[in-house]
């Protein structure tokens, strides 16, 4: 209380508003990988960034693949005179396996689904790992998870490199273990190893590339996603191999020069610009496949800034693909989308005619838990709980009694009010949505207030996807 001792007229301003609570991000994902390089010392150290600028700035492009390009060409000619090119045949193929470091198609296929600010864990650059599938990577990828533990903001954790099913089932289970330890964050999983067979894909995944605990915090997604992304490669590293057919008339060929065989694709840009142009239109033929977990990411923020997080991330188109690496029947993602033994539910991607590729599924891989099966469940506790956790923060140290008590429930009753309005929670009125209880008597006992402790239950009524859609159909009878 102020003391007055000058005569005079002074202004004191009263609050009477409750403290409110400032929803926090729910897509903000961090990706864990390797890149070409990791500038400023970001190597292992989250990095955030919001745009593909910024990332080629740090973390550089992609991994560059080696690329085989035969040039068949058909002569016709005269006996002994200058041959003359009828047809020419330009064939662009990987002179290998390709790359399994897939953070940077990842991230254009993020941001081209809607993606926005992120966050880039390094592990290590490229040429640090000649494979992705040793005890090296698998450290590295670890490490970098661990490093993530320390940011608070990202909420999703994507892991775009390919590695075997067996392989990455240490690195999922830290990311579920971490995900239900901080409360905070969601992993989306891939899975691992596609073949063409759905069904063994599934128990693959089931029985190799997953753990049994932490499953209401993690989604997995199936198959890879043929995407419209070219591969990176250098022009320098392209060495042309030309053949030549003869059909011309006479008893022997005509005088054909071999031009071709052996030059760079770099140095046609000088001499033969035109050819130039056509290989490189025959090398962006080869297009990139991804793991779906970069796109499902983007989704997840389009969703989440257009509806809202309840919104189930289903349903909903995959941008810049040409279509799932393997087509889907509804009797195979039956199969996919409930598992009665182990309840490890993989949403599927799947093509329709007229519609494109949708997401097709909104479970989590608790698939069998009647209160975490769903995706949009899941996330929208987590958006509240953490919204509430870090706006209740400045009670810490008021005085435990019932003014605090009723700031904080008034707080919280108007935060869960709007979402209510908003149609994140299920109910009539209010008091059908959702409850705040705090008090004496209520949820804490006297030993409570001596130990420090106040404690506020929050009972939610969430919506939930309307997943099979049932019509009922039936003959009525003619009436005279």
């Amino acid at each position: 209380m102020s003391n007055f001792t000058t005569p005079g007229v002074y202004i004191q301003e009263i609050s009477t508003l409750p403290a409110s609570i400032a929803a926090v991000e729910t897509a903000i994902p961090a990706f864990i990988g390797h890149t070409q390089k990791a500038d400023g010392g970001a190597l292992r150290v989250p990095t955030r960034i919001s745009s593909m600028l910024e990332y080629e700035a740090i973390f550089g492009g992609p991994n560059l693949e080696g690329i085989s390009v035969s040039i068949q060409d058909t002569f016709t000619g005269l006996d002994g005179q200058p041959a003359t090119l009828q047809t020419r045949k330009i064939t662009a193929s990987l002179s290998g396996s390709p790359s399994p470091f897939k953070m940077y198609p990842s991230l254009r296929h993020y941001f081209d689904n809607g993606g926005g600010p992120c966050y880039i864990v390094s592990v290590n650059t490229y040429s640090s790992n000649p494979t992705n599938d040793g005890p090296t990577v698998l450290g590295s990828l670890r490490h970098g998870l661990a490093m993530l533990e320390k940011v608070d903001e990202p909420t999703l954790i994507v892991f775009p490199d390919y590695m075997t099913v067996a392989s990455f089932q240490p690195v999922y289970t830290d990311a579920l273990a971490q995900c239900d330890k901080l409360q905070d964050r969601f992993v989306i999983l891939d899975v691992k190893e596609n073949t063409t067979n759905p069904f063994q894909d599934a128990v693959n995944f089931r029985n190799n590339g997953i753990g049994s605990g932490n499953l209401k915090y993690g989604a997995a997604y199936y198959p890879n996603l043929k995407t419209s992304y070219s591969y990176g490669f250098n022009p320098s590293a392209v060495i042309l191999a030309q053949s030549h057919e003869y059909k011309g008339l006479g008893t022997s060929n005509p005088v054909i020069s071999n031009t071709l065989n052996g030059v760079t694709l770099a140095s046609l840009e000088a001499t033969d610009p035109s050819l130039h142009r056509a290989i490189f239109a025959e090398i962006n033929k080869l297009k990139v496949d991804l793991p779906p977990s970069p796109a499902v990411a983007g989704v997840y923020a389009r969703v989440d800034s257009q509806r809202g997080v309840w919104k189930a991330p289903a349903n909903e188109d995959i941008r810049g693909v040409v279509g799932p690496a393997v087509k889907i029947t509804n009797e195979q993602q039956a199969s996919l989308n409930v598992d009665a033994s182990s309840g490890k539910s993989i949403n599927a991607i799947r093509t329709f005619t007229g519609k494109g590729t949708l997401i097709w599924g909104a479970r989590t891989l608790a698939g069998n838990d009647n209160e975490w099966r769903y995706v949009p469940v899941r996330r929208l506790f987590i958006f509240i709980e953490e919204s509430v956790k870090k706006a209740t923060e400045f009670v810490v140290f008021e005085p435990n009694d019932a003014n605090t008590w009723l700031r904080v429930k008034t707080m919280i009753e108007n935060f869960l009010s709007k979402l209510w309005r908003d149609g994140a929670l299920a109910g009539a009125k209010p008091e059908d949505a959702f409850f705040v209880k705090v008090g004496l008597g209520v949820t804490m006992t006297a030993q409570d207030i001596l130990e420090g402790r106040m404690n506020v239950e929050i009972g939610l009524a969430a919506v939930r996807p309307a997943e099979f859609i049932i019509l009922k159909f039936s003959h009525k009878l003619q009436e005279a």
